[in-house]
């Protein structure tokens, strides 16, 4: 076996592009199908990338503390937020944790970050003697985090409760759907990690920011202490102004609308497939069960015709792939190629000629 082979073997599951390059259909990751954003692309295609970024980031701090409407000293750059979590786990480590609590259903880098560090893994969420984490909406099942509701009441153990905020933009749900500004449903009283690139359509600019909770100016310093310098390059920070700007959250709005849609005929288009779809998802994904169970022969079938599945496996969900909600000529594709597959049938469905089907 190849050294490549066994880099792709240990290396973390994820979806977008792989060995065989970019999906031309990518159901795979949770990133905003309109996008990319016009405005932040282009922000950050003229990024100066000849100099350095300001070491302290001085004014991107101060531009996303007047977003969150918190103190700049609060605001905590990082390089993406996989680093950000292992950052803080770092940090939580050399202060006394010996647990680490993440829910049932959950991102791996999570487990993986306190793993590396010899910390026990909570999964299923409680109480731990250390770091606690929560995602809302959760992935892959793109649910409401029970823990949450908790942690919107505070209590003096919060410094080491970490909410990871990636999908709170792309919430499609009217009553939690963003609005172009963070909502204060969110519970302050821990830390929050965000990584606009999901919401904005460019995954590929690797930068993220984490607020810390009230009072948390020092651990900010501690945590930023932790980092190598210049975390952020010019391409996010520019990305991360953009974010900021009023015009960038109006496009976010706007296209929370046509994900609606789209999320619906997708739906839809898995029900007819015959896959039995996890109720409840509130964000631009969801997770369905194929009839019969897929086999790495038809991941790799579908993946030659230019579809890119989710393998929920890894989150603990065998049997189940997550979907992110693309355009209906992506849909389209799905359909056509999974009813290409050996021994897949879509079950019939007769029309009663009221819009309904048997």
């Amino acid at each position: 076996m190849s050294s490549s082979d066994l880099f792709a073997l240990s290396a973390p599951q994820h979806g977008g592009p792989d060995a065989a390059g970019i999906p031309l259909f990518d159901f795979s990751t949770n990133s905003n199908a309109c996008g990319p954003c016009p405005e932040a692309l282009h922000a950050v295609r003229t990024a100066d990338a000849t100099r350095y970024p300001d070491p302290a980031y001085t004014a991107l701090r101060e531009s996303l503390g007047a977003f969150h409407g918190v103190a700049p000293g609060r605001i905590v750059l990082a390089a993406s937020a996989s680093e950000f979590i292992h950052r803080i786990t770092a940090l939580a480590a050399q202060q006394g944790a010996v647990q680490v609590a993440v829910p049932p259903h959950s991102y791996g880098d999570y487990a993986q970050a306190a793993q590396v560090r010899g910390l026990e893994v909570l999964r299923g969420g409680g109480t731990a003697a250390g770091l606690q984490w929560a995602c809302e909406p959760s992935s892959p099942l793109g649910l409401e985090e029970p823990a949450v509701r908790a942690w919107q009441q505070g209590d003096a153990d919060a410094a080491w409760r970490v909410l990871d905020c990636a999908y709170v933009p792309l919430r499609l749900d009217p009553e939690g759907a963003w609005t172009g500004a963070p909502s204060p449903r969110t519970p302050s009283a821990c830390w929050q990690l965000w990584t606009p690139n999901k919401a904005l359509g460019l995954t590929g600019v690797r930068a993220a920011y984490a607020i810390a909770p009230p009072d948390g100016e020092e651990l900010a310093l501690a945590i930023t202490g932790l980092a190598p310098s210049w975390p952020v390059g010019a391409h996010g920070v520019a990305l991360l102004q953009a974010w900021a700007q009023a015009t960038v959250q109006q496009w976010l709005v706007y296209s929370l609308r046509t994900l609606s849609d789209w999320k619906a005929r997708q739906l839809a288009l898995c029900t007819d497939l015959g896959w039995a779809v996890h109720a409840g998802s509130l964000a631009n994904y969801f997770c369905a069960q194929p009839a019969t169970a897929m086999l790495p022969s038809d991941f790799a079938a579908l993946r030659a015709s230019g579809i890119k599945l989710r393998d929920a496996t890894s989150f603990g969900l065998p049997g189940t792939v997550r979907l992110g909600v693309l355009a209906p000529a992506a849909q389209d594709a799905l359909q056509a190629a999974w009813q290409a597959l050996p021994g897949r049938t879509i079950p019939h469905r007769v029309s009663t000629g009221s819009g309904e089907t048997l």
